[in-house]
């Protein structure tokens, strides 16, 4: 499953996005994996959340970065969610159509059970007509 929280930058987005993933590690019962772009909220995150630098890696495009979570995936066999904060910038999407990248994630989630729940700086109205469905939050 796929959710979006949705909206312009410097909305509340990522509040949103830490808030959730803080209280979902209290109930829990795999590991929870949150990807940013910088370790800003390191101190933010509970204990038991992993946090992924993803710049930190060489990352040059939407498929690299779709290959990544993938062997993150691959190598957690407890991994029951994922938090995506900076989506557009971490996946290299920046000005670019998330309809294909949005259904290969869905995919993906669903194969490996794997939970997403993915930041991501547009307005609702703005997103595939699929993904609206998909809105957790709109900010």
């Amino acid at each position: 499953m796929i959710q979006l929280i949705v909206g312009n930058k410097g909305e509340g987005k990522t509040k949103h996005l830490l808030d959730r993933v803080n209280s979902q590690i209290k109930t829990a019962s795999g590991n929870i994996v949150f990807l940013d772009k910088n370790n800003k909220h390191m101190h933010e995150l509970d204990n038991k959340v992993r946090l992924i630098n993803v710049t930190e890696y060489p990352l040059q495009n939407c498929a690299e970065f779709i290959g990544f979570l993938c062997g993150v995936i691959s190598q957690d066999y407890d991994l029951e969610q994922m938090y995506l904060d900076s989506f557009l910038k971490i996946a290299h999407l920046e000005g670019k159509d998330l309809e294909g990248p949005l259904k290969e994630l869905e995919k993906i989630s669903e194969q490996f059970k794997v939970t997403l729940v993915i930041s991501v700086s547009v307005e609702e109205e703005d997103l595939p007509e699929f993904a609206k469905s998909m809105v957790l939050v709109s900010c």
